[in-house]
């Protein structure tokens, strides 16, 4: 996304475009068609008797509660839009303030809460005393408990407690509504938890024991909460909750219904959040066929399958075998094959994606590799990417260089630097469009469409993805056009055909990025798109 920080390479990798680490309460993946005609459908979606309702919530011991289209639906059709039930700070480590979610400092002269000492961005903070925010009830708890609280985040805490600290918070937030708003904790309890499968996980059942569980019971000495209501709590976050976060703020949250689209790699929805209210609005991206399972990825979608199914075994404990997860070309996008260092000829795959720890293959030679040969190899790679600076240019093309004999071209950690440079070609100084070569332009016009060929796959449709890097791809073709044409190397004619793919491209991008939010950065550049086809008279 335009702007984004520096650590935005790591958070890819690992998870989200984003915004929406969704989760289930539903089995491994969504049913076939065949499946879905054999379920028994319950309406539990509440459809008024004026304007039926675009889905209802289907029903099956296979597969639990998971959303299907009510009647076909065309793109860009609203599904949900919903205020969260609760909403708190990341679990990254990265100290936000506890209104309004916005990244603050932990130095002295940090603004803090009078009464608790947390930081909060200022005294004018529209979150303070907020149902959203940094409620009275809220601060009167964390009053009481400063010294364990509030006051051990300073700046000389190291990152695994400020970690430890605020992840505590939206814990703590829906224990309180159990006491305060019994109601609205009773739709969050009925949500799925897997209580019982991540008991067998020893290591995660002891990070929430100790690090949770005991330090609100012991060191904060909330004696009156019972152990296994704690980590029900924990389950539910895990399980169900979504990232979200506009122009620099950072949270997650849980939603009434939302949580019930089923996963897929490449699903035919796309949500974003309103950053003054934080609802999520959640809109169908493609067609959908009636009875067609309505679904989201709990993952980043640009990321490969062995990283992207480990992320969501660890946290949605399920392993994804979806269509894309099955194919080890990944819908021909081959976004995960390495180059063989034996014979470099050959590119390396996963046999079988779905057998996580099977062997991967070249397909000329008869090299092969473990899957934690792979992981380890990728990981090293990835925190080469991390150690540049978002705004390296030169670092970012050489990142491209290094490892051009090491990973094929659509190889997701190649992307994710070219994704880098199609944004900041053109916006920072030195790399501005009037002081660009003809060359550093027609590298940004390639990269762009590079890209694109892969989100037109992954992510198709009406995805803010695609809105985006339309939008960077629009200025390069048009002034790589206006020079040839000033220095007579195209005619007319071609010179027309390049028109009218800018008139093309800033429609689209105008058309998915207006549906975004007003007052978030996809809205202004969706205004920015309208603009520029307004003076071009279109």
């Amino acid at each position: 996304m335009p702007g984004r920080k520096k650590n935005h390479h790591k958070n890819s990798n690992r998870a989200r475009h984003q915004r929406g680490q969704q989760s289930r309460d539903k089995q491994e993946q969504q049913p076939s068609k065949e499946q879905e005609e054999e379920e028994k459908e319950e309406e539990l979606a509440s459809a008024s008797p004026e304007e039926e309702q675009p889905y209802r919530v289907a029903q099956s011991e296979i597969y639990g509660r998971y959303l299907v289209a009510s009647r076909q639906l065309e793109p860009g059709e609203t599904l949900i839009r919903e205020e969260p039930l609760a909403i708190g700070p990341c679990v990254s480590g990265d100290p936000v303030c506890l209104g309004c979610y916005q990244p603050v400092t932990l130095k002295p002269d940090q603004y803090r809460c009078p009464g608790c000492a947390w930081p909060l961005c200022g005294s004018s903070c529209s979150g303070l005393k907020h149902r959203h925010g940094h409620t009275e009830t809220e601060c009167q708890l964390y009053a009481e408990r400063r010294a364990v609280a509030g006051e051990l985040l300073t700046d000389r805490a190291g990152p695994a407690e400020v970690r430890d600290l605020y992840e505590l918070v939206m814990i703590v937030r829906i224990l309180l509504l159990r006491q305060h708003d019994p109601e609205q904790f009773a739709l969050i309890a009925r949500m799925e938890s897997h209580t019982e499968e991540r008991r067998q996980n020893a290591v995660l059942w002891r990070h929430y024991e100790e690090k949770v569980v005991q330090r609100l019971r012991v060191t904060w000495r909330l004696e009156d909460l019972e152990a296994q209501q704690v980590h029900e709590v924990c389950g539910i976050l895990d399980v169900n909750c979504f990232e979200i976060g506009q122009n620099g703020a950072k949270a997650r949250t849980l939603y009434p219904s939302a949580f019930l689209l089923a996963h897929d790699c490449t699903p035919n929805t796309a949500h974003t959040d309103d950053p003054r209210s934080f609802a999520i609005l959640l809109r169908t991206s493609r067609r959908v066929r009636e009875r067609e399972a309505l679904t989201l990825s709990y993952a980043y979608t640009l990321q490969g399958t062995l990283k992207r199914r480990a992320f969501m075994h660890e946290g949605k404990l399920f392993w994804c075998r979806c269509r894309r997860c099955a194919d080890p070309r990944e819908l021909g996008t081959d976004c995960s094959a390495l180059v063989c260092a034996t014979c470099r000829a050959g590119s390396v795959r996963a046999v079988d994606p779905l057998e996580q720890a099977g062997d991967w293959a070249c397909d000329r030679c008869s090299h092969r590799i473990g899957a934690e040969d792979v992981e380890r190899r990728l990981d090293r790679i990835n925190d080469d990417l991390e150690a540049i600076d978002v705004h390296d240019i030169p670092g970012l093309e050489n990142f491209l260089l290094r490892y051009r004999d090491v990973l094929r071209p659509n190889h997701y950690l190649l992307l994710s630097a070219k994704y880098s440079l199609c944004q900041i070609y053109g916006r920072i100084d030195g790399y501005l469009l009037p002081q660009m070569s003809p060359e550093d332009i027609a590298r940004k016009e390639s990269y762009c469409r590079e890209f694109l060929e892969i989100v037109d796959v992954l992510d198709p449709g009406l995805t803010r993805l695609r809105g985006l890097i339309m939008y960077e791809l629009h200025a390069p073709v048009m002034v790589l056009a206006q020079m040839a044409i000033q220095n007579g190397q195209i005619s007319r004619q071609e010179f027309q055909r390049r028109l009218k793919e800018v008139v093309k491209l800033l429609q689209v991008s105008r058309d998915i990025l207006c549906m975004e939010p007003e007052g978030s950065t996809e809205h202004e550049m969706g205004l920015a798109a309208a603009d520029a086809l307004s003076k071009m008279g279109c």
